[in-house]
């Protein structure tokens, strides 16, 4: 998890910015989402990304500032329950002496949303060849026809994927 620090420069104060847009927030998260737990955890979710990154919006500009943070995390949301019941499916299909513990569960869910954040950092096609060929076992040249590329360009993509997964495992945790 990144520093927290109080919002620097000319922006709304951190304490104001809460208390005046807070309710307005969790109002706003509840009619997209439908559900007031949900909402509430987003809402506080913003408020501490606004903290990590230690700017505040200009004062006319929070309502705006927030909406944009909340929208990122409302994706996010999303996209991690897509991963979750996408592996709680696939574990189904195991026999149950097989089934990973419910711990082991949790650990991978929160290792496929930090894969699949990183993936989704990259432009499409190096991030498709990459699946194409770690997932579905495709060789270069399979991957290359499928993209309408040469080979020499997905070996570029590859290169680039695994880049991006190598400094991810070099950088210390947050």
């Amino acid at each position: 998890m990144g520093t927290l620090k109080q919002p620097q420069g000319r922006g709304t104060p951190f304490d104001t910015l809460y208390n005046e847009h807070h309710g307005w927030l969790r109002r706003w998260q509840r009619a997209r989402l439908g559900c007031s737990h949900t909402a509430a955890d987003l809402a506080h979710d913003t408020y501490l990304r606004v903290l990590r990154r230690g700017e505040a919006p200009e004062p006319g500009q929070s309502r705006r500032f927030l909406t944009q943070i909340a929208k990122g995390l409302v994706i996010d949301l999303y996209r991690r329950r897509r991963i979750e019941a996408a592996y709680l499916e696939t574990l189904s299909l195991l026999p149950e002496p097989q089934a990973p513990s419910p711990e082991a569960q949790a650990l991978t869910i929160e290792a496929l949303v930090e894969i699949d954040a990183l993936l989704h950092e990259l432009p499409d096609k190096p991030r498709r060849a990459f699946l194409m060929c770690r997932l579905d076992g495709l060789s270069y040249r399979e991957i290359a026809e499928a993209l309408n590329v040469s080979v020499s360009s997905v070996e570029k993509y590859i290169a680039r994927a695994l880049l991006v997964c190598h400094r991810a495992m070099s950088e210390p945790s947050s």
